[in-house]
């Protein structure tokens, strides 16, 4: 009898799951027509400038992908499980903070001025804030030595969980540089949270990941080379906000010393890469959120590589990240 109840629960959750991504992907496909073409009436657009490097892209390009992410990946979320609880409100304030100052920040892009760091780091801090206090947190790991799990101290649980939330948020933005790739690797990311949250019966991590893979998964349509709409800084630091909540929520909770990797793999990429950009924008005494080319696909365009082979590069990167990830988890069990 439990044997089969046990089944019946797999195979609804199965359904939910597949529901979930089918939705999310369905919604996102069908309103980024509608807002491509609202973003050329209002010239909400990125246009390609002379001698920018980091500007690839030869014609003007949509910025209001975001939109229908953020439509979609709610949507779809509050449908599924009409949870409307203090957690649910803070994912949606701070999305919707990122998008607020994200927007502006793509505002100033589409008239070629730059956005003060300031307000977007206030901005970022605030969201992560919100989710701390609706109680998405790093709280402790277990002990490998005695089994006993190990609360941390209130003000460091804060600190780590406000700089994996700010941190993630930025790295995520950083990588959107190139037709696919932000999207593609939050796609990889979000997929391998999803297995992580399944083995660990996480349901509404599971669930939360699943949704982000239909979302990205959706845009990637629109966004593989060559691009015919952005998702903008709007965009890029809400997946890369929900990915961190993610892990929160779901790997994160309740780690062992060696599961806390595990996230920390799955991000590999888009992590590894930018820690190497902002220490050198350290030494080189520049601000981390000036814009250059120094990511790792700027330097392998400058290699000789075209974009869709720099893409599938990195994409195959952040697989074997996953994979390795993926493989660490199974060796808890």
């Amino acid at each position: 009898m439990t044997r089969n109840y046990t089944a019946f629960v797999t195979v609804v959750r199965s359904i939910l799951y597949l529901a979930a991504f089918v939705l999310s992907f369905l919604i996102v496909i069908a309103l980024i027509p509608p807002f491509s073409k609202l973003a050329f009436r209002l010239d909400f657009v990125d246009k390609p400038r002379a001698g920018v490097e980091r500007k690839l892209h030869r014609k003007p390009i949509p910025l209001t992908a975001s939109y229908a992410i953020f439509i979609g990946f709610f949507v779809t979320y509050l449908v599924i499980t009409r949870d409307f609880s203090w957690e649910t409100a803070a994912l949606v304030a701070g999305g919707i903070l990122l998008l607020v100052i994200g927007t502006i920040d793509d505002w100033y892009k589409t008239k070629g001025k730059d956005f003060p760091a300031l307000p977007k780091l206030i901005v970022q801090v605030s969201a992560a804030v919100l989710v701390y206090m609706a109680g998405v947190q790093f709280s402790g790991f277990y002990n490998p030595l005695s089994g006993e799990y190990v609360v941390l101290p209130v003000i460091l649980q804060f600190v780590l969980t406000i700089l994996w939330i700010f941190g993630v948020t930025t790295v995520i933005n950083f990588t959107d540089g190139l037709d696919g790739l932000a999207g593609g690797l939050s796609a990889i990311s979000g997929l391998t949270l999803f297995i992580v949250a399944l083995v660990m019966g996480q349901s509404n991590s599971a669930l939360l990941a699943i949704v982000l893979v239909g979302v990205t998964a959706a845009y990637l349509l629109f966004n593989r080379p060559p691009a015919r709409i952005f998702m903008g800084d709007a965009g890029a630091t809400f997946i890369g906000f929900m990915l961190a909540v993610i892990a929160l929520d779901g790997a994160f909770k309740q780690a062992t010393v060696l599961s806390i990797f595990i996230p920390i793999l799955a991000l590999g990429v888009p992590i590894f890469d930018n820690l190497f950009v902002v220490a050198r924008r350290f030494v080189q005494g520049k601000s981390i959120y000036q814009a250059d080319a120094s990511q790792a696909h700027y330097r392998l365009l400058r290699a000789g590589l075209n974009t869709k082979q720099v893409l599938m590069f990195l994409c195959l990167i952040s697989m074997c990240f996953s994979l390795t990830s993926i493989i660490l988890l199974l060796v808890q069990i």
